[in-house]
C-alpha cells in the first residue's frame, strides 16, 4: 500500500472514530435522569474526556504521515507531482476546480444524507412516544365525550387550562396572574400541608427561605405548575379538578368539593420542552358527507 491510500484509510477511520464517538455520546445523554444535575456534571466530564482524548490520539497519527508536513486533513490529492518537479499554470487550475467539485459532492451527499434521517425519523414519529401518549389521551377523552383544547405552551399553561375551564363551565373566572397570586398564597397560608411533598435539586426539604422564594415564583413568574398547584387551585375554587394521562390513573383534586370536576390533559412527550398541560371541550363529532 502506498502512502497515499494509507492516508486514505486512516482518515475513513479517524471519521469513523468520529461518527462512533457521537453515537456514544447521544447515548450517555439519554441516559441522565430529569433534573439530575449530579448525573449531567458527570456524564458532561466524560464526553469532554472521551472528545479530548479521541482529538490527541488522531493528531499524533496524522503528525507521524509524511505528508503536508505531517497534516493530512487537508485533500491528499492537493499533493501534485509533476515529472519535472514544477506544477505548471494548468495544473493548479484543473486542481481548483477539482476541490470545488468535491465540496459541490460533499454537499450533495450530506443532504441527501439529511435527507434520509428525516424520512427515518418521520416514519419513527408515527410510533413514538409523542403520538402513542396523544392517541391513548384521546381515546380515554371521547369515554367522556371530550377532546383535547390546545394551551400554549409558554409556562403558564397549567394556569391557562384552568382558566379555559374556569370559562366553560360558566364559574367565576380569573386571570392567569390571579391564579397564579391565588395559588402561591394558599400553599403560603397552608405550609404546613405542602412542604412535606417540596423538595430541592438535591431532594432534600425545603427550608423557609427556599419555601418562600417557591411561593414567590409561583406567583410572579412563569414557573411551571404540577400537582401541588393543583392541589392548592381545586380549594381556592373550591372545585374538584380532573387530569386525564396516557400512563397511570385519572386523577381528581378536590374530590370532596361538589360539581362538575374540570377536566385537564397531562403530557409527557408533547413537546421537548417537557410537561404540559391542556384544557379539553365537548367532542365535536364529524358530520357525514
Amino acid at each position: 500500500m502506498n502512502s497515499s491510500e494509507e492516508n486514505e484509510d486512516i482518515l475513513q477511520r479517524h471519521r469513523k472514530e468520529r461518527k462512533d464517538l457521537q453515537g456514544k455520546i447521544t447515548a450517555l445523554k439519554k441516559s441522565i435522569p430529569k433534573n439530575d444535575k449530579k448525573k449531567k456534571k458527570e456524564v458532561s466530564e466524560i464526553i469532554e474526556k472521551l472528545e479530548k482524548e479521541l482529538e490527541e490520539r488522531q493528531k499524533e497519527e496524522l503528525a507521524e504521515q509524511p505528508q503536508n508536513g505531517g497534516d493530512i486533513r487537508g485533500d491528499v490529492d492537493d499533493v501534485v507531482n509533476v515529472e519535472n518537479g514544477d506544477a505548471s499554470e494548468e495544473v493548479v487550475q484543473e486542481k481548483r476546480v477539482s476541490k470545488a467539485q468535491r465540496r459541490r459532492n460533499k454537499k450533495e451527499a450530506e443532504d441527501k444524507e439529511r435527507d434520509k434521517r428525516i424520512e427515518e425519523q418521520e416514519k419513527i414519529n408515527k410510533k413514538g412516544p409523542r403520538v402513542q401518549e396523544l392517541n391513548s389521551i384521546v381515546e380515554a377523552l371521547k369515554k367522556d365525550n371530550l377532546q383535547i383544547y390546545d394551551i400554549p405552551a409558554d409556562g403558564n399553561c397549567m394556569y391557562c387550562a384552568v382558566q379555559h375551564q374556569l370559562e366553560i363551565t360558566d364559574r367565576e373566572t380569573y386571570n392567569v396572574d390571579q391564579l397564579r397570586l391565588m395559588t402561591a398564597t394558599f400553599i403560603r397560608e397552608n405550609k404546613d400541608d405542602f412542604i412535606p411533598f417540596m423538595c430541592n435539586d438535591d431532594e432534600e426539604l425545603l427550608n423557609d427561605e427556599q419555601f418562600e422564594k417557591y411561593c414567590q415564583n409561583v406567583a410572579k413568574t412563569k414557573v411551571w405548575g404540577g400537582q401541588l398547584e393543583l392541589r392548592a387551585l381545586s380549594n381556592v375554587l373550591s372545585s374538584p379538578i380532573k387530569v386525564i394521562q396516557s400512563t397511570g390513573p385519572t386523577t381528581i383534586q378536590g374530590e370532596q368539593f361538589k360539581g362538575t370536576p374540570m377536566t385537564l390533559t397531562y403530557h409527557r412527550h408533547l413537546y421537548r420542552l417537557g410537561e404540559h398541560y391542556n384544557s379539553t371541550s365537548a367532542l365535536q363529532k364529524e358530520e357525514d358527507n
